[in-house]
């Protein structure tokens, strides 16, 4: 008998990979979805970082790469760290992975045994919970709600850790939530970490430069925690690099050690040809960047004034990446047709089916009132989803 592993039959498949999937099946059926599902900006890479590829090429770099990355790649993250974030780290210290995605797996295959806990804020992005059961580890949530704008406390905080904690792995900016933490909230949670020395905070900073208001803070700015801090970010975001595949860590020593003996025996480095564009993106002109954080402002701006305007629907106002996360609750228990909306996923699949436009259910981010919106695509199609959402959600009673 073929039989998978018992690893994979209790893996659940990505809900966002899931509805980007059903979308496009769709659409090849010759329907006019519009997706509102996948978590990537709509822009072309920047001009600069693609000439950078092509350069790379020209001169010779299509060989394997360093495990942790090429030197001169970590070089300037580090003297990204020190200027944006006013953290210090060695190159050392920073490990270059295939997306952040491979690097958030690194550090928690890298620190969690069997029964150990990893506190995850709730809502949170969908793969986390995928990665700690992949390590044998179990999943703590802190559950947040709309009116408090998806943000946990210090002191929830404290009330999740246990002598079994081994990490708190959360985000900011936060995907699904749109949630930015302020350094002041950054501090308080700080010093609640600070107590408990063997516990490691793992912060996921892929949206940073994706912000709408003052500028992004990270955790491990505060010395007293930094050697308890691992820093993930990336290029996908920030940079509309999603195809090129670059992440990064940066982390004490013992962990940077550990997670390249992991990539060594996994995927090895990362491809040469997008290390040297993303050395081009760190090292360039953030323009194109701040031009896009600009038209997501303008996007988020256009959705979330006009779901206000359909009933029942209650979001907050995210300070950060391209997402929305609604409490749509008001609509469970109503029918059309016979088809009755029970909870969230039953919610995204009636839009998906009476308006043609994808969403992804909020129980996969572990908040199960709740779906999120990626505004990550142009004004025209926000414009004619929300409209076409508001119609459906009409004709239910």
């Amino acid at each position: 008998m073929q039989q998978v592993s018992e690893r994979v039959n209790l893996m659940v498949e990505s809900a966002t990979l899931k509805m980007a999937q059903l979308s496009r099946e769709l659409k090849a059926e010759g329907k006019d979805v519009i997706d509102l599902s996948i978590g990537e900006p709509d822009f072309v890479t920047p001009r600069h970082i693609m000439d950078a590829a092509a350069k790379a090429m020209d001169e010779g770099f299509t060989h394997y790469t360093p495990v942790p990355g090429y030197l001169e790649l970590r070089k300037a993250i580090a003297d990204k760290l020190k200027r944006d974030n006013h953290i210090d780290y060695t190159p050392e210290e920073i490990v270059v992975s295939t997306g952040a995605k491979q690097s958030l797996i690194n550090v928690i295959m890298a620190i969690v045994n069997p029964g150990d806990e990893v506190v995850v804020p709730a809502p949170y992005w969908v793969s986390y919970e995928a990665m700690v059961q992949l390590a044998e580890g179990k999943m703590v949530n802190i559950f947040t709600d709309i009116d408090q704008d998806y943000k946990f406390t210090a002191a929830q905080l404290e009330a999740a850790i246990s002598p079994k904690t081994k990490a708190l792995l959360y985000s900011s900016p936060c995907n699904p939530s749109g949630s930015v933490f302020t350094k002041e909230e950054l501090e308080a949670i700080a010093r609640v970490i600070a107590k408990y020395p063997d516990i490691i905070i793992i912060s996921d900073e892929i949206y940073e430069y994706i912000t709408f208001e003052g500028k992004h803070e990270s955790i491990a700015q505060f010395d007293f925690i930094k050697n308890q801090v691992v820093t993930v970010n990336g290029f996908s975001k920030g940079y509309a690099m999603t195809g090129w595949r670059v992440g990064y860590i940066a982390a004490p020593l013992w962990i940077a050690k550990a997670c390249n003996k992991i990539q060594g025996q996994f995927t090895s480095g990362t491809n040469s040809i997008a290390q040297k564009a993303a050395e081009a993106a760190i090292k360039g002109d953030l323009a194109p960047t701040h031009a896009m954080r600009d038209s997501f402002l303008k996007r988020r701006d256009l959705v979330v004034n006009l779901l206000k305007e359909v009933p029942g629907i209650k979001t907050n106002l995210p300070k950060g990446a391209f997402y929305v996360f609604p409490n749509v609750s008001s609509y469970f228990g109503k029918s059309y047709q016979g088809e009755t909306i029970q909870d969230a996923d039953d919610f995204a699949m009636y839009i998906l089916k009476h308006a043609n436009v994808s969403l992804v259910s909020g129980a996969a981010f572990g908040n199960d009132k709740c779906i999120r919106i990626s505004y990550a695509t142009s004004e025209e199609k926000l414009r004619e989803a929300v409209r076409r959402i508001a119609e459906a959600l009409a004709k239910l009673s």
